[in-house]
């Protein structure tokens, strides 16, 4: 059995809160797999031990999170160990965060949400806040994105008003992580890890589509990871 964590502080008044669970079993079952899952409130996340049970890692959206420290420290922990993870929507925004602070040693980037007086906002106010829209998403050739969606493009939705400021997108996707899906804009709106077996986050919340009757894509492609830790 797969045992799944979800890093964040569940609310259920959140759509995508109402739709992870959904979108999960659509998946294990389209897999023939059996899951279990478990919300982690990030203020729970003081240790690694606390996350060393799970065979994949979900960041779920609902930010700002009770702990950004907890939060980082699951992310730290999946890519650090191998650890399949998905980060969407607040997920997103705390990968890059992550990645920037502790890899690439951009100790002072900050989210413009949780510090907006941060000396380097990594994660800034969006020019349009991205509130119940969908869009079109262009995916890299060759990402997992686009492996699991089997297509050059896909149509999500959003519910945030934050994203990665373009200012420090060169900084940023200098080494290992890479750019896997942008807006009709040019804006990145997923990112994937070289040489990591699945860690794949997007601003988008592909889980609300679970919603609608359809098994996510993205969410069939992380589980795909996750079993291979089982192996």
């Amino acid at each position: 059995m797969l045992h799944i964590g979800l890093i964040g502080d569940y609310n259920a008044k959140l759509t995508a809160h109402q739709a992870i669970p959904q979108a999960l079993q659509m998946a294990a079952d389209a897999l023939g797999i059996m899951l279990s899952f478990e919300w982690v409130p990030t203020l729970l996340i003081n240790n690694e031990d606390r996350l060393a049970r799970f065979h994949g890692l979900w960041c779920v959206p609902g930010s700002p999170y009770d702990s950004t420290d907890g939060a980082l420290l699951a992310i730290h922990y999946a890519r650090m160990h191998k650890v399949p993870f998905l980060g969407t929507c607040g997920g997103f925004q705390h990968a890059l965060l992550e990645y920037a602070r502790h890899h690439l040693g951009m100790a002072e980037a900050e989210h413009a949400e949780s510090n907006p007086r941060g000396r380097q906002l990594l994660i800034n106010k969006l020019s349009c806040a991205l509130i119940n829209v969908s869009d079109t998403i262009h995916l890299v050739a060759g990402s997992h994105l686009a492996h699991a969606y089997g297509s050059k493009e896909c149509q999500e939705g959003y519910q945030c008003s934050y994203g990665l400021n373009p200012a420090l997108q060169e900084a940023l996707f200098k080494e290992q992580l890479r750019i896997a899906g942008v807006d009709e804009h040019g804006e990145v709106r997923a990112v994937e890890l070289g040489e990591h077996p699945f860690f794949v986050a997007t601003l988008f919340q592909p889980e609300r589509a679970a919603l609608n009757g359809t098994t996510p894509p993205i969410v069939l492609g992380f589980l795909r990871a996750c079993q291979k830790r089982l192996r």
